[in-house]
């Protein structure tokens, strides 16, 4: 994972999501990247689409856009160093 976002891989309760907003479409193209991965290994979608048909690009960008995965920002709270 990145310095700038870590998203949370661990399987939850999908009631107990409740991700930030994402700023920018450069931070949420990095999400989707990073969630892709994990789609690519074996994780499962937490949004009704066929795996088989759809790209994980897509299914993860399709996971962000209805709020279904957790995820933190790990640069906000970094102070930067001077």
């Amino acid at each position: 994972m990145t310095e700038e976002t870590e998203l949370l891989e661990n399987e939850v309760n999908l009631d107990e999501i409740d991700p930030p907003e994402i700023d920018s479409k450069y931070r949420r193209i990095i999400l989707a990247a990073q969630r892709s991965k994990q789609l690519q290994r074996g994780a499962l979608p937490r949004v009704d689409v066929d795996p088989r048909k759809t790209k994980p690009t897509r299914i993860a960008l399709k996971e962000f856009e209805e709020r279904k995965v957790n995820f933190s920002f790990t640069d906000q709270n970094e102070k930067p160093n001077s």
